[in-house]
């Protein structure tokens, strides 16, 4: 059978889209990158704002209409919140909670009657990625988490925290390294939480992939801020593990940061983010911002204004509160107005283009090494554009000879000048 993956949402989301290709060929089906050429569609809903949520029932909608013929069956945490709903959706066949989502290829074949092909089934080291167009792989560490931000839905839909084994993380990142991925991102809803459940901790798997894998570029997802140890940052003396992390601030207001149950007041996350800028050079670090949190006055809104530029985020990942039913928050007094929200959105948006502006400047005439994504073609005949990562997770592009082959390698890379928009580096990147 054809199957279509697809996703909205998080990187954990991606990571969970590559272990079912990776089920479905060893069934002996074939990923297809168009949901037209499908017999069976799946996809991974996400519910962290409202907003996702209605994406994801539109999304599915949208898959019925453009292949009603096709299966289709629907997981993630919009469908996990929700699956009443979710299975009295038009085109829907099969609802996978969560819970069960590791094993949704054996259940789609068990409930769904899918024929199976074992003498053409991909070998066990095989991986589908490619067929879906990526030089990386998300690698699933760890699901659910312990905390209850007051914010957040996503700990309902995942559960409670269940790491994978060492043993069978490494054995998947050396399988991707096999098939000739480069570069892996450790996910996870609380990757800094990864073996709490099994007495083993972050620090020791990162320093084992290190040892026992040769992936050329190790990076992480978004991880908390309080669950990096003493001595964490000592593993970034290897080059192979990416200077750059995802540490998400939610607020840069401590009333509001109480009002949220986080663990990381203003002054843990400065003294974090100097370790680290002291300890490892050109470290790059992004965030997550809420705007309009319930009880958020003008003053606790400048303050997170004046944190956020004084952190120098090279990206921020800004959400406009949504209440979330079932969550704490969307009971607290003080909701701020749409119109608020709005002014707000756009204030830190214009703060974090001028960031990532100053970001990316002091980054040029600087020699980086840069892993390659797809060509796409240009206006001028003969020329290629490469778009592709610095170590330190900045976005770059350059334009050579179309008979210059880039994609999936890494190679030196010097950039010269802004894009027009102050947001990309552009510049010359040297053949493999």
């Amino acid at each position: 059978m054809d199957i279509h993956l697809s996703a909205i949402g998080c990187r954990l989301n991606e990571a969970e889209l590559e272990n079912w290709a990776t089920d479905f060929r060893r069934q002996g089906h074939r990923i297809v990158n168009e949901a037209d050429e499908a017999d069976l569609m799946v996809f991974n809903t996400c519910a962290v704002t409202s907003e996702a949520a209605r994406k994801s029932r539109q999304l599915i909608n949208r898959l019925h209409r453009q292949n009603p013929q096709a299966r289709l069956v629907v997981s993630g945490c919009y469908v996990s919140l929700d699956d009443t709903s979710a299975k009295d959706m038009l085109g829907v066949d099969m609802v996978v909670s969560n819970r069960d989502k590791d094993r949704l290829a054996r259940i789609s074949q068990d409930v769904l009657g899918l024929p199976t092909m074992p003498l053409i089934a991909a070998e066990p080291d095989k991986t589908a990625l490619f067929a879906r167009n990526r030089q990386r792989a998300f690698v699933k560490i760890q699901d659910g988490c312990r905390y209850r931000c007051t914010f957040c839905v996503v700990t309902q839909a995942r559960g409670e925290e269940r790491s994978r084994s060492i043993e069978d993380i490494v054995y998947e990142v050396n399988r991707h390294s096999r098939s000739g991925i480069r570069e892996i991102v450790l996910t996870g809803v609380h990757v800094g939480g990864f073996g709490s459940d099994q007495n083993q901790d972050l620090y020791t798997l990162v320093k084992t992939l290190l040892t026992d894998t040769d992936m050329a570029r190790i990076r992480f997802a978004s991880v908390e801020p309080w669950d990096l140890p003493d001595g964490f940052f000592d593993l970034f003396e290897n080059p192979r593990l990416m200077p750059h992390m995802h540490l998400p601030l939610q607020s840069g207001s401590d009333a509001i940061l109480r009002r949220m149950a986080r663990r990381c007041k203003t002054t843990d996350y400065r003294a974090l983010l100097t370790q680290i800028r002291d300890q490892v050079p050109n470290f790059n670090v992004s965030t997550d911002i809420i705007v309009g949190f319930p009880g958020e006055s003008d003053q606790y809104w400048q303050e997170t204004l004046a944190f956020a530029e004084e952190m120098r985020f090279s990206h921020t990942h800004i959400f406009s509160y949504s209440p979330r039913q079932g969550t704490k928050a969307a009971s607290l007094p003080g909701p701020v107005d749409k119109d608020t929200k709005k002014r707000r959105s756009q204030e830190l948006h214009q703060l974090a283009a001028q960031m990532k502006s100053d970001i990316l400047r002091a980054n040029l005439d600087d020699r980086h090494e840069v892993l390659w994504e797809s060509p796409q073609r240009t206006e001028t005949p003969g020329l290629v554009r490469y778009a592709g990562y610095t170590c330190n997770y900045l976005r770059v592009e350059t334009e050579v000879p179309h008979d210059v082959l880039l994609e999936n390698t890494l190679t030196p890379f010097t950039p010269e000048r802004l894009s027009e928009d102050g947001q990309l580096l552009l510049g010359r990147a040297s053949a493999a």
